[in-house]
Order: C-alpha cells, then structure tokens, then sequence
C-alpha cells in the first residue's frame, strides 16, 4: 500500500504539494496504522497454581493443646518409721501389682511378734484352765457350808424322829418334840440357805472368769495381730502395674510416713488432658473420638475416646478441662508429660464441596469471601463465596461454587478479575 501511494504521488502531484501532502495527511495515517498495529499484541499471562473443588465428608473436630498425664499415679510411702534394709526396683523399672519394693529394718518387730506369740498361748492356757471348772477359794468355802448344813439337818431329824416315838410313847412331854421339831425347821432352812449360795457362787464366779480369761486370750491375739501387720507394713508394695518414675529415698535413708519412696505410674492408658475455649466446648460429649498428636513425634496420631467433660469453666482463662482416654501399648510409648494437640471429632458432614483454604479471600470479621475460579479458556474469574468448616487445611463451601470447578490456590494475590492464566501444572509438562 505503501508503494502504491508514493507511486501516485510522484507522477500526479508535483513535488512542492507531494511533500506537503504527504506530511500533513499520509504521515498521521501511516503512524496512526502502526498504533493499531502495536495495541493487537497479546496481554501477559500469569502462572498460577489451582485445586477442583470436592465432594467430600467433613469431620469437624475441636482442637486444643494437651498434656498426657498417667491413668493411675501413686507415691508409695511407709507407714512405719524404720531405716530402708534394701531396694528391690530403681527408676525406670517396670513394676507388677503386689511386687515387693522396699524391705524396711524388722528385727525389733520379729521380736515383738515372739512375745505376743507367747502371750496368746498364756492367755490360750488360762482359759482352758477356767473351762475345766478350777473355782476360786469363796466357791470351797460355799461348799464346806453346804456339807455342814446337811449334817446338821440329817443330826435334826433324827433327834426329832426319836422324841416323836418317845412322845408316842408317854416318855417325853410334847414341849420336848415341838423343840426338836424347830430345830429340824431351823437346820432345814440353813442348809436351804447354803445350796442356794452354793449354787449362786457357782454361776457367777464361773461365767466371769469366763469373761476374763476370753478377754485375756483376745488382747493377746490383737497384739499379735498388730505385730503381724507392722511386719507386712515393713515391706512396701506397688499398689498396681506400671513404672517406677521418680525416687527420692535410698538404702540407709529413714522412711517416714510424710516421705515417700517411689512414685509408680499405670501407664497402660493415658489421659491427654486439654483445656478448650469454651466457646467451643458445648458439642464435645463423653465418649467422643479423639485423636493426640504429639509435638515430637511427625505424623503419629493416637486415637482414644473422651472420658471425662468438666463441670465447671475456668474463671481466669474461660475454658473447659476434657480428658481423652488414650490406649498405650508398649510399641506406641506415650509418656507422662508429653505435649501435644488433642482433637476430638464433634461431627461428620457428608458430601459437602470444599476447597483449600489458600484459596478463599476473607472478608475481614465475616465467613464469606471470593476465590478466582479458571474456566475452560484459562480465564481467571472472580466469585463471591460463603464458606463453613475448616479442617485439615481446607475449607467448607456452602455457596458460590460447584463440584468439579476449579480454583486459584497459589499466584492469585491481587491478581485482576479476567487475567489470561497458565497452570502451572502444565508449564511443567
């Protein structure tokens, strides 16, 4: 075209116009052209990273930091106050429920409990001897009377048995058989008198040192028995299963019963307990599943069930302590005192769509947001959002999106609303 026009130009128009032609009109056209020209080349295209938006099930779950603590501890004491003979575990030792941790100096009780054993056969001896009806001095004296009545009631009668024959007789005047006769009434009466005190005597004296001797005999059985549990106390056990985790005494050193030994910990399950704001805290129930994950450990969870939801919140940091119950067999080894989250799963959301949560631009203080969604011509689209759960590093989507589209998860940043774009997925193919 060009050519053309100059080839015009230069057999038509004479120089003089030509060149005043040329500048004032075909200048501006042909630089008006190139302009054109240059605004047709292609706009930049950003490399972007995306995700498809998912069906999924959302387990929402409440998070918080805890602290794994024993399911039983117990600081093993004496309850005498005696010098340690020997140890029989250490620290770190794994312990039997009723084995033998401590033996304590028992030699001043070994010889106590010889002497309450002689006391009990005393005691066993007296009371055989007061069974077999050895009575006391009064009981005799009672005896003797009764036997001395009894002659002199046997002596009465047979006086008055022959002043009665004499009296029949006409030999003796009735005055002398109405005084025997009182004299037989009289010895009678006293021999009455001395069976019954006999009788008496017996009852009584017999049933009280009955008493005696049982009391004798039981106050030595009791000691003996002290003796015998002091002994036992002598020797210190493990209350149950688990570990020795701390010492404080040694052979030699004196146990006492306000200084504990050992401190022995059940470790077969542990509790991680947490303290969950409690904003967050009314949907967790007892028997809930929920999973630790030490700070120490990458990647390894153990799961348990909650065994305990407080009552009462915490005044000062408005929280609610729950307790997970966490089964350790030996090959997980769980510690006391080890740091971790604990997330217990409060419900399940079936087939909701969620995306990464990279990919969502809050509103700041709102749920809702925008995320870049690309369609099939790689076009980068900007959309209004409502969003859920979060868990896991992704989000919940309740509106604004549908499943299989796809999102901006990475170089989306302030990036304009239709911004030609390049996965970069596919750069590197």
């Amino acid at each position: 075209m060009e050519e053309e026009i100059e080839e015009f130009s230069r057999n038509v128009i004479p120089p003089t116009i030509r060149y005043v032609f040329f500048r004032l009109f075909l200048w501006p056209l042909l630089l008006s052209g190139c302009a054109h020209h240059d605004e047709g080349e292609p706009k930049p295209v950003v490399a972007v990273k995306v995700a498809r938006a998912e069906l999924e099930t959302i387990r929402v779950s409440v998070s918080a930091p805890a602290t794994i603590f024993p399911r039983q501890q117990a600081n093993v004491a004496s309850r005498l106050t005696a010098p340690i003979r020997s140890l029989k575990v250490r620290k770190g030792d794994k312990v039997s429920a009723g084995q033998i941790l401590v033996v304590l100096e028992n030699r001043d009780l070994l010889a106590q409990r010889e002497e309450a054993v002689a006391g009990v056969s005393d005691a066993q001896a007296s009371l055989q001897k007061v069974s077999a009806g050895t009575l006391p001095t009064d009981v005799e004296r009672a005896r003797g009377q009764v036997a001395t009545s009894e002659a002199a009631l046997n002596q009465a009668q047979g006086i008055y048995e022959r002043r009665k024959e004499l009296f029949q007789q006409g030999a003796i005047p009735q005055r002398d058989l109405l005084l025997s006769q009182t004299e037989l009434a009289q010895a009678k009466t006293g021999y009455e008198v001395a069976l019954k005190s006999l009788q008496l005597l017996e009852s009584q004296s017999r049933g009280k040192d009955l008493q005696i001797a049982e009391s004798h005999l039981a106050q030595a059985k009791a000691r003996l028995e002290l003796i015998e549990t002091q002994l036992q106390f002598a020797e210190l056990r493990s209350p149950f299963a688990g570990f020795i985790t701390e010492q404080f005494l040694y052979a030699g050193d004196m146990a006492k019963p306000d200084a504990p030994v050992f401190t022995v910990m059940d470790l077969s399950v542990v509790v991680a307990r947490a303290q969950v704001p409690e904003a967050e805290a009314g949907s967790v129930r007892v028997g809930q599943t929920g999973t630790f994950a030490p700070t120490d450990m990458n990647g390894t969870v153990y799961e348990g069930h909650v065994s305990v939801v407080n009552e009462a919140v915490d005044p000062s940091r408005r929280t609610l302590e729950i307790w997970c119950e966490i089964p350790n067999r030996q090959a997980q080894g769980l510690r006391a005192g080890a740091f971790g989250t604990l997330h217990v799963l409060v419900a399940e959301l079936p087939r909701s769509l969620t995306i990464p949560l990279s990919a969502v631009q809050f509103r700041e203080g709102t749920q809702s947001g925008s995320v870049l969604v690309v369609d099939e011509r790689r076009i980068a689209t900007k959309r209004e959002v409502e969003t859920g759960q979060i868990f896991n590093g992704k989000i919940q989507i309740k509106r604004g999106l549908r499943s299989g589209e796809e999102v901006v998860v990475e170089g989306g940043y302030e990036l304009p609303d239709g911004t030609q774009v390049r996965l970069i997925e596919d750069k590197a193919k």
